[in-house]
């Protein structure tokens, strides 16, 4: 195992004896090609994000930073991770030098310059001489600026920032705005903004250590909107600036009760003492951050550890906790609320997660998944549906199905949560299933069997698999709730996507509500979210024709049999990686047609473990992990999409995947690492060994669970809480008798 003994900043973390795990994780993973991470600190699931911005307008600009840009335009407090959409950034922080009125705010920067690791964030602006440091806690930055060689300098608050689709909307998306200087240590202040998370609202309040000699303002004084103030410093000697800012959705009240929780004065002087203790903080985040990865406990070469930890640490920093410390939160209607536990979360990319991030909670921290569920049924008493995609508690209505319901029904059907929230929870569930909403045409889907191309208009093939899917997991719950009308019901509808299976192509196909085929039909050709006459959603056919995780063995029979439904997938992968239509962007990472940059793929190179043929899965799951996944800031083949990418990885490289999220089946892949240990609560650990004599034996041999042969291409959820362990044979010749017969092959449960 490795250990270290790690000092970081000014204060000592570990014992000799204690593993620091966070030393592998480079935060700079993911943010440059398509990843859309961002370099910046934060604490799990943590309301502040701050961090570097290098640009703030169109696609590139998703999180604000890009590694391939040279220059830095300030340091803003909330960032989306990965997503393929923009919003947020707020409340914009730049110190600078010189004439306090300049032509553009900028500096450049070096990355030799620069440091990111849990928790802290810091770099050199060249053009002013000052060097940044930045550290949070849940609802605070903490930011520390030291000029180089002068005792006067300059602080800029830029209101008008945030990241916006195209330079234009930077002049409409703020609504109000306001700053003010509440004494010499103090300012506050707020802005609303109209943009993808809907009209948000964010309040901030800043204390500083240094008095505030003067104040100019730059921008929007007396237009309430698109403010910006530069706070004018002075020092005896070399000026350090000192700064904690704090933010809510509620009101300035909220923040300043937020930075007196979190990052407390002490008293009224703001002289030094141990309340403007940067390293305390900063090394307080890193060891939040290390209990979490402490939990996975991995043996392998140094690069693959950094892949690793940084997948899981970026599977955390999203969703984000938006409540104050007295639990008030502004609702999906704008109206505040409160939250007894203190716990509402938001930048919720369910379609994403729903598929492997939420898997792993379960694993790792199953009471987030009590808490995500209970945000998700707020939000249904005031929306009258389950959430899809919400940020900063609206609903973004982005993307497609009910995403809700697979995490609801995971979390009942393995046990998380209580039969009486459970109850609740399918209350949510069933409406969401039945009435009508912004996403859901549900009296078409009855009517037809399908949502029919020339009726529904857009994204018509993918609606009705992922709805099919969705039914699946809401007749599992009525099922084991005793509720047989429902689950005959449901059970019908999850069966709907073979009404979208064209035997003449073997693919999912759009039809008319006369039940054409719709022609001409390209196969290669992409549509995206909201494209009116595009029958996928980010994909095309090829890539879609595979979201049938509840009932494989029943595509298996469509296809025509085992073997004709893995030559199929060995087409997938074997095609020319190229597509046709307007070019999707988050349609990344192909081999063949398989897209490992988007989520519908993602259980895709499974599949083969159900007709019998684990050592293909293997294969595949070994190319894919190896080639479009390393620890270099283009490491992610695609949108990080809030760490369901990275969590695809972290599960892979335990060695399966759950290809139906909701029934608590891993079906098996290749594990990558020699060892690895996972705490999975009540004192009980789930440990996979690995014996292998080189890299190129990825082939499973054979397994033994606990010591005894395990025949099974797939482990379940319990064996994985049960604790034990899976040790793993390898070869570098499949076995493919391994898996092959169907009393062995993952069973889709709940029929």
């Amino acid at each position: 195992m490795l250990l270290a003994s790690l000092t970081i900043l000014a204060g000592n973390l570990f014992a000799a004896d204690e593993p620091d795990y966070a030393r592998f994780v480079n935060p700079m993973i993911g943010t440059a090609a398509s990843g859309h991470t961002y370099p910046g600190a934060t604490l799990p699931f943590g309301f502040v994000q701050v961090s570097p911005d290098t640009g703030n307008a169109g696609w590139d600009y998703c999180s604000g930073y890009r590694h391939e840009d040279s220059e830095i335009i300030g340091f803003s407090h909330t960032h989306l991770s990965g997503t393929g959409w923009m919003d947020l950034g707020d409340v914009l922080l730049l110190p600078f030098t010189g004439d306090v009125l300049q032509k553009q705010y900028i500096s450049k920067f070096s990355h030799q310059e620069e440091t990111a690791r849990p928790g802290y964030y810091s770099v050199q602006l060249k053009d002013y001489g000052v060097k940044v440091e930045l550290t949070a806690s849940q609802r605070c930055a903490f930011h520390r600026y030291t000029f180089a060689a002068t005792n006067e300098g300059h602080l800029l608050i830029d209101l008008q920032a945030g990241f916006v689709p195209n330079q234009k909307e930077l002049d409409r998306h703020v609504l109000k705005s306001e700053i003010r200087l509440e004494n010499p240590h103090t300012v506050s202040g707020y802005r609303i903004t109209q943009g993808w998370g809907g009209k948000r609202h964010i309040y901030f309040v800043m204390r500083f250590q240094e008095p505030i000699a003067s104040t100019t303002w730059l921008a929007g004084e007396n237009e309430g909107r698109n403010q910006k103030l530069a706070l004018n410093f002075t020092s005896p000697s070399n000026l350090v600036i000192n700064a904690k800012v704090a933010i809510s959705t509620v009101d300035n009240a909220g923040a300043k009760a937020n930075l007196e929780a979190e990052m407390p004065a002490n008293d009224e002087s703001w002289k030094p003492h141990d309340g403007w203790n940067f390293e305390k903080v900063a090394n307080a985040a890193y060891a939040q951050w290390n209990r979490v990865f402490s939990k996975m406990k991995v043996e392998a070469p140094r690069q693959d550890l950094e892949t690793f930890y940084t997948a899981l640490y970026h599977t955390m920093v999203a969703p984000n906790n938006i409540t104050d410390t007295d639990g008030r939160y502004r609702g999906a209607d704008n109206q505040i609320y409160k939250s007894a536990d203190k716990t509402y979360y938001s930048s919720l990319s369910l379609w994403d997660i729903h598929r492997a991030s939420v898997p792993l909670y379960s694993i790792l921290c199953p009471d987030v998944i009590n808490k995500l569920v209970d945000t998700m049924l707020r939000h249904y008493e005031i929306v009258g549906y389950l959430p899809m995609w919400t940020l900063w508690g609206h609903e973004n209505n982005c993307m497609i199905g009910n995403p809700s319901i697979p995490v609801i029904a995971e979390a009942y059907l393995q046990g998380i949560i209580s039969t009486s929230a459970a109850q609740k929870a399918y209350e949510a569930v069933k409406v969401s299933s039945t009435v009508d909403h912004p996403k859901a045409d549900w009296t078409s889907y009855m009517r037809y069997g399908y949502l029919p191309s020339d009726i529904v208009k857009e994204e018509a093939v993918s609606r009705t698999l992922e709805f099919a899917f969705d039914d699946w997991c809401v007749a599992a719950m009525a099922k084991t709730m005793g509720n047989t009308n429902d689950q005959a019901f449901f059970s019908r509808r999850s069966n709907f996507y073979k009404n979208a299976f064209d035997p003449s192509t073997g693919l999912m196909r759009g039809r008319t509500a006369d039940g054409k085929w719709v022609t001409p039909f390209d196969t290669l050709k992409l549509s995206h979210a909201g494209d009116a006459g595009g029958d996928y959603t980010e994909g095309n056919a090829w890539q879609y024709t595979w979201h049938v995780q509840q009932d494989p063995a029943g595509l298996i029979k469509l296809m025509g049999g085992d073997s004709k439904f893995a030559a199929k997938l060995d087409t997938l992968f074997s095609l020319p990686p190229t597509v046709t239509g307007e070019v999707t962007v988050d349609v990344t990472g192909l081999i063949g047609q398989y897209v490992q940059g988007n989520e519908p793929s993602h259980h895709v190179a499974y599949f083969y473990n159900y007709a019998g043929m684990p050592w293909k899965t293997q294969e595949r799951i070994h190319q894919i992990m190896t080639t479009l996944f390393d620890n270099s800031p283009a490491g992610m083949c695609g949108n990080d999409d809030c760490g369901q990418m990275s969590a695809w990885y972290v599960l892979s490289a335990m060695g399966f995947y759950p290809v139906n999220p909701a029934n608590g089946i891993f079906v098996m892949g290749t594990p990558k690492f020699h060892t690895m240990s996972v705490e999975v609560g009540n004192n009980k650990v789930f440990t996979i060994e690995t014996v292998r004599k080189s890299s190129s034996e990825f082939y499973i041999e054979h397994i033994e669970h606990d010591g005894q042969f395990y025949p099974y291409s797939y482990v379940t959820y319990q064996d994985i809480m049960n604790g034990g362990k899976f040790k793993f044979f390898m070869s570098s010749k499949p076995n493919k008798a391994f898996g092959r017969s169907a009393e062995y092959r993952p069973q889709a449960a709940f029929e």
